[in-house]
């Protein structure tokens, strides 16, 4: 059992600092993500994102709804950060994705969410669209931290992430959980708005394995620490699903991966009419087998019909 979270130790000698102070030095030309915008943040500007210097959170509270390795009996800290670097036509959060509801907070306040969670019993903190604001979370943890934080670290992200950026959180996330959304690069620039959203998550998704392994789950069934991977079935086989489960597989065959049946129409989802209905059950059971025939064994695919 992993009874201290590594980014204690980053804490102690220093190392977290230091890769808050790297992190905040490339929002002054932002590279976070794939896109690199290479806009000034701290000055006003705002990329792909549409995100500025201080976090903005839609909504932070201990859910019951996440795969269950992540809820136990006290449920994930999760906290729903605004924006997205994903313009996904199909959103199901898209107010908050794409609309940006939610309230700028300072980096004390993010802090404070943090901790608000863990003393409810949270079994962990759960970042939710975290890629753009890798450098907030970072320095929310400097304050967190020596206020007594200590519960495993979740980054829950849209799967468009940069290996650079990864790097700085090498040793400070317990838990990546990222969607590993499309096999196929045209489906992921007119669905996402991102052409090289394969090659880009199959990078990250090599990196976070470096970092974190396959998820280890302790006798309680709770995650400790390690990879997650979802990925949503999409009607008509638009999310590539086979080729995305042979990636995994070649990546482990011990991934775990939560294929998940609950796309239905949102946003602006019926301008692309292969996505104005729901996947099928057929289409479901055939990603499972998918799955399955690649060599995963770790699948969490229970029906979240809706």
């Amino acid at each position: 059992m992993i009874s201290t979270p590594s980014y204690i130790n980053l804490f102690s000698s220093g190392e977290l600092r230091r890769r808050a102070e790297l992190a905040r030095e490339i929002i002054t030309s932002c590279t976070l993500c794939p896109h690199e915008c290479r806009v000034d943040r701290t000055a006003g500007g705002r990329g792909k994102c549409r995100s500025g210097e201080k976090p903005v959170v839609s909504s932070f509270h201990a859910h019951m709804g996440e795969e269950s390795c992540l809820v136990g009996r006290n449920g994930s800290g999760t906290i729903f950060f605004t924006n997205c670097n994903l313009a996904c036509v199909f959103c199901q959060n898209y107010d908050i994705s794409q609309l940006g509801y939610g309230d700028e907070v300072s980096f004390e306040r993010l802090a404070e969410m943090m901790l608000a969670l863990q003393k409810r019993g949270c079994h962990n903190i759960n970042l939710v669209t975290p890629t753009h604001m890798v450098y907030a979370i970072l320095e929310a943890l400097l304050l967190a931290v020596p206020a007594g934080l200590r519960v495993p670290l979740v980054y829950n992200s849209g799967g468009y992430d940069s290996v650079e950026t990864l790097a700085l959180l090498d040793g400070v996330i317990d838990i990546y959980m990222p969607d590993f959304k499309y096999a196929d690069d045209e489906t992921a620039r007119n669905l996402s708005g991102a052409r090289d959203y394969p090659e880009r998550a199959k990078a990250a998704l090599k990196e976070m394995h470096r970092q974190v392994g396959d998820l280890l789950i302790d006798s309680r069934g709770i995650a400790e620490r390690g990879l997650l991977v979802r990925h949503l079935v999409l009607p008509n086989d638009l999310a590539g699903t086979g080729a995305a489960m042979r990636f995994l597989a070649w990546l482990s065959r011990d991934t775990y991966v939560n294929i998940m049946d609950q796309y239905h129409p949102e946003y602006r989802a019926n301008e692309i009419f292969d996505l104005r209905r729901r996947a099928t059950l057929d289409e479901y059971d055939a990603a499972v087998r998918s799955a399955l025939d690649a060599g995963l064994h770790r699948l969490d695919d229970r029906r979240r019909r809706w």
